[in-house]
């Protein structure tokens, strides 16, 4: 894994970077998307000391962020949201860890999108409460992966890649239950697809 899809037969691959946050362990990984085609392009975590300053960690995060950014230049960056069944204290960390992330996407100008854990599970099998081992099976299919991963870390921020590249395919991306906006921006952009009752 590592080689960007060809590019001969339309446009340019969409890269995006998927992230899943955390102060002692945070997943990244990279895909390329073409023609319906996901690649896996690179995919890691960073593991941080129970011994290291909390703020070494961010820095870390941050230093490692900047770096893949830098080598892979994904145009798209999507993020998971914290679990809000955690402790506050834990939640605290996570969103930090989260934030310094965010920060050095928007240093790198890329878009961000953040996911529910149980939106990604639901992208990727169908199943909002799939397990994680569900969610690795149902990746190793779309991206013909043979490797182990080295954690679930790493395969929770490839879920999450996976999951904004169909968000991004949805004909109905970006519209919400709080009014008519989202519908009428979508009407207004594919009017050939709208018919009366």
């Amino acid at each position: 894994m590592g080689k960007v899809l060809p590019t001969s037969k339309g446009a340019e691959p969409i890269i995006i970077m998927g992230v899943d946050p955390g102060t002692v362990a945070m997943g990244y990984a990279i895909i390329a998307c073409q023609a319906n085609t996901l690649t896996v392009l690179h995919m890691d975590v960073l593991k941080m000391s129970w011994t290291h300053d909390v703020f070494e960690r961010l820095q870390r995060i941050y230093s490692t962020m900047d770096t893949v950014i830098a080598t892979y230049k994904p145009s798209q960056f999507a993020i998971e949201a914290p679990f809000y069944g955690k402790n506050v204290q834990s939640m605290l960390k996570l969103g930090r860890a989260q934030g310094v992330a965010i920060a050095c996407a928007m240093h790198h100008q890329l878009a961000v999108t953040e996911y529910s854990p149980k939106k990604v599970k639901q992208s990727v099998t169908g199943n909002g409460n799939a397990d994680k081992e569900r969610v690795w099976t149902m990746l190793q299919k779309l991206m013909t992966i043979t490797e182990a991963p080295k954690s679930y870390d790493v395969t929770d921020a490839l879920a999450v890649a996976a999951c904004h590249y169909f968000q991004l395919q949805s004909p109905v991306q970006g519209i919400t239950a709080k009014g008519k906006k989202g519908w009428d921006a979508f009407i207004a952009k594919n009017p050939g697809r709208v018919s009366g009752i």
